[in-house]
């Protein structure tokens, strides 16, 4: 098997590995940016270190993924609140005549697209080591260390490890994304020493993945566990007090643990490039959704007003609150996600068992034994208007048969929702839409959506699917 695997590494390096005339092309243009922000800060009389920061420094961005870090290390004294709002200014004024998007992290940031090269401007302080004031300066830490300990055989382990990440989509660090960033990946090649002995410590994953590649918690593993209660924790060799995985979410990790797992038992180039995505037709979809057997509900809503990443967080906070809310009421959620294109339409999906209850459902009361609890439950129970049935003995317990006060979830999340739901833990900008219009779609009325969105038609035919690809391509190798 080892072979195969070899054989595959050489064929996606062949494709991924940056040449010479690649690392001088970007490089020229990486310098040139530089001093467009140098004089960009001169023009605002900012005293500013500018570097060039991330994988291109580092020498471990992919053929054709090219992306530019500049970073600016910025005086102290300026205060934390007009940081992202100077940086906006010299950004957009270094990269004029370009596509710009406002991002945001920790502070505001702007990515900009010169040509086909993604470039990130970002503001830090210019501080020493441990004394952090915002968490972009330990950026220019990270690139130092990483240039004294990657060799060129590890950074294309790197490119290796980067690659494969991006085939089973959990590469990236943005909220959106939740996966590995780019600095996890070139600490996890340090400590494993290659990509394939990478996936083989990944695929034995056993509950918990810690690597102190400094021994800052030599003999103090304890404190680290309480320290990080991840399942996956990387202490940075910056900066003990932090977990370089902590914004990895748990489904990203355990989505590399099952395509590690395939990979090393069948290996296959489509891991690090997956088949072009599916869609299914509008008949096809139609009969999925009314045969299913589950309850799909859509809550589509307009335009949210924020920057990506503040989207997305918000979107995730009341996805979670959205899920909640519906199990409170016994129904039933077999899954939910929430798709958005980040400009007029956000859509939430939650999939019940059923979105329409019977009017009646069992409470289960204490055992006899308990005889306080006991007398406390027929104190509540004995009369009450709410007790179609009991209460009576089952099975050494006391049970009643309540009516249930809600029956149907479309109706049920409408009344909820119709103020903007903030007292049921929406976040706040989704908040302000719902309260001025929503919709509920419920099973192939979601169709129509489709049909004037591709990107929303190729999410719901893998949520229909839920199959990752590289599960079918394991399978059929096998």
């Amino acid at each position: 098997m080892q072979k195969e695997a070899n054989k595959v590494y050489k064929e996606i390096l062949e494709k991924i590995t940056v040449t010479r005339e690649d690392r001088v092309k970007i490089m020229a243009l990486a310098r040139e940016l530089k001093q467009k922000v140098a004089l960009a800060c001169e023009e605002h009389t900012i005293k500013a270190i500018v570097r060039i920061e991330g994988s291109v420094a580092k020498d471990t961005w992919l053929k054709k993924k090219p992306e530019i870090d500049i970073f600016m290390r910025l005086p102290t004294a300026i205060p934390r609140r007009s940081l992202g709002q100077i940086t906006l200014k010299i950004a957009r004024k270094a990269t004029e005549g370009s596509q710009q998007i406002e991002r945001f992290a920790e502070h505001p940031y702007l990515e900009a697209f010169v040509g086909d090269v993604r470039v990130n401007i970002v503001p830090c302080y210019d501080v020493k080591r441990g004394e952090w004031l915002s968490a972009t300066d330990r950026t220019p830490f990270h690139t130092d260390y990483i240039k004294r300990h990657l060799n060129k055989i590890l950074r294309n382990e790197v490119r290796l490890l980067k690659k494969f990440l991006q085939g089973i989509t959990v590469y990236g660090a943005e909220i959106r994304t939740g996966g590995f960033s780019g600095y996890l990946c070139e600490l996890l090649i340090l400590n494993y020493k290659s990509f394939s002995e990478t996936l083989r410590a990944f695929a034995k994953y056993m509950k918990r993945i810690i690597i102190d590649i400094e021994g800052y918690y030599a003999g103090r593993e304890k404190e680290l566990q309480l320290l990080f209660p991840e399942p996956l924790v990387v202490v940075d060799p910056v900066d003990e007090r932090r977990n370089v995985a902590s914004a990895v979410q748990p489904q990203k990790l355990y989505t590399f643990i099952g395509a590690a797992r395939a990979f090393l038992k069948t290996p296959n180039a489509k891991f690090f490039y997956p088949p072009e995505a599916k869609v299914l037709s509008a008949a096809a979809l139609r009969s999925k959704l009314e045969n299913r057997g589950a309850s799909l509900l859509f809550l589509r809503l307009g335009k949210i007003a924020a920057v990506p990443d503040v989207l997305w967080g918000q979107l995730y906070k009341t996805q979670r609150s959205l899920r909640k809310l519906v199990e409170l009421n016994d129904f039933k959620v077999l899954r939910d996600a929430v798709w958005s294109d980040e400009k007029t339409v956000s859509i939430f999906v939650l999939e019940l068992e059923q979105h329409v209850l019977s009017s009646v459902k069992k409470h289960l009361g204490p055992p006899l034994e308990r005889k306080k609890e006991c007398e406390n439950f027929l104190s509540k129970y004995a009369n009450s208007a709410d007790v179609v049935s009991g209460p009576y003995i089952e099975d050494g317990r006391w049970v009643v048969e309540l009516r249930r006060k809600v029956t149907n979830a479309v109706e049920f999340l409408k009344e909820k929702l119709s103020d903007g739901g903030r007292n049921v833990g929406v976040a706040e900008l989704v908040s302000r839409v719902f309260k001025e219009k929503f919709s509920i779609l419920v099973k192939s009325e979601v169709v129509e959506v489709c049909g004037g969105n591709r990107e929303f038609a190729v999410f719901l035919t893998d949520f229909l699917s839920g199959k990752p690809f590289w599960l079918e391509t394991a399978e059929t190798e096998c």
